[in-house]
């Protein structure tokens, strides 16, 4: 019966086999279904923006993996929650949280935003200032673009011991800070945005500015405070280094510079039209009608152009100066103290004419 036995075994074996592929077959329909199933979770792409291609995600100082989650579920930019949450807990992400602006970018796959998050991969944002008058106004600006909030930024800036750290002070702070675009970290807090400002000082206060600061006779702090009652004399941009001009001219020989815009800053109001006999008489340091000199500090953040101005002032023989009648925004230029009080009368009387008292 050899042939027989050996028809049995042949058939055993192809059972075997066909078993054999079949569990074989199984696994790797299985294994395909996790591989695939997993790569879905950690590559295919999970954010989805409606109407735009980035959107900001902003994390706190201090935010838990689980305040993050929620930030991500109210921003509605993500597919599936649940995928994202599976890979950043396989990849230690909530023990690893670091605040920040993030950009969450359209079709990003869970892989990217875990690296990103987890890595601290911030994307920077752009702090504007350029018209700025107040401390209040300043710390309000910045921190409406940074986490710093607006009362911590205000505190540093009314601290002399914080202030004394970059040379300055409460009265001279207004010197250190230079209006303009800066790209900074969205988590930045009050005091390292105070050291961002001092390291932007002394970057703009290069050699050649200090020596035409030098040739002006001034201080960088000096130059400032000039500046800073220069932008307050003129809203016309062609008409700062004729102003500057002139009140150097008044420095060089000891007159009081007589600036109105001091006055309005002892007052607090810088929108009076009209400067008044008793206000000349308020006892202040800031007060340019008592005191000669410049005052203690600038009376609001210089403009980058007013600097520019008193660093590249027109050279004249001008000692006064009154606004037009016109009301135009430019000003009347006088040598002599008659010349200035014809002018004065007609501004005066314009004033009368259109009924403004203050």
């Amino acid at each position: 019966m050899p042939i027989k036995r050996t028809y049995t075994r042949n058939i055993n074996t192809g059972r075997n086999l066909l078993r054999f592929f079949i569990v074989a077959a199984f696994i790797v329909g299985v294994g395909l279904y996790f591989l695939l199933h997993f790569r879905n979770k950690i590559f295919s792409p999970n954010v989805e923006i409606a109407n735009s291609e980035t959107q900001s995600l902003y994390i706190p100082t201090g935010a838990t993996y689980t305040e993050v989650t929620g930030l991500l579920e109210i921003s509605g930019a993500i597919k599936n929650l649940d995928n994202f949450k599976w890979l950043a807990e396989k990849k230690g992400y909530p023990g690893n949280v670091k605040p920040g602006h993030y950009l969450l970018k359209n079709g990003m796959n869970n892989n990217e935003l875990v690296n990103m998050l987890r890595g601290g991969l911030q994307t920077p944002v752009h702090l504007t200032f350029s018209d700025v008058r107040t401390k209040q106004h300043l710390a309000g600006k910045v921190s409406d673009t940074i986490e710093a909030d607006s009362s911590a930024i205000l505190d540093l800036l009314n601290d002399n011991n914080v202030l004394a750290d970059f040379g300055f002070d409460t009265a001279t702070v207004y010197a250190m800070i230079i209006p303009n675009t800066y790209e900074m970290w969205w988590n930045t807090d009050a005091y390292e945005f105070l050291e961002r400002m001092h390291r932007e000082y002394e970057i703009f206060w290069d050699e050649k500015r200090k020596e035409k600061a030098r040739e002006a006779g001034l201080t960088p702090v000096e130059v400032a405070t000039l500046a800073s009652i220069v932008d307050e004399e003129t809203v016309r941009e062609d008409e700062k280094p004729a102003v500057a001009g002139l009140y150097i001219n008044r420095l060089k020989r000891n007159m009081r510079l007589q600036a109105d815009p001091t006055i309005k800053f002892v007052l607090g109001d810088f929108s009076i039209n009209r400067i008044l006999s008793r206000d000349l008489k308020i006892d202040s340091p800031y007060n340019t009608y008592i005191y000669s000199g410049l005052p203690p500090g600038p009376i609001r953040f210089p403009s980058v152009s007013g600097i520019q101005a008193v660093l590249n002032y027109e050279k004249h023989d001008y000692l006064y100066m009154c606004a037009r009648d016109d009301f135009s925004g430019y000003h009347n230029f006088a040598k002599t103290l008659r010349q200035h009080n014809i002018n004065a009368e007609k501004y005066r009387r314009a004033l009368r004419e259109r009924r403004i008292w203050r």
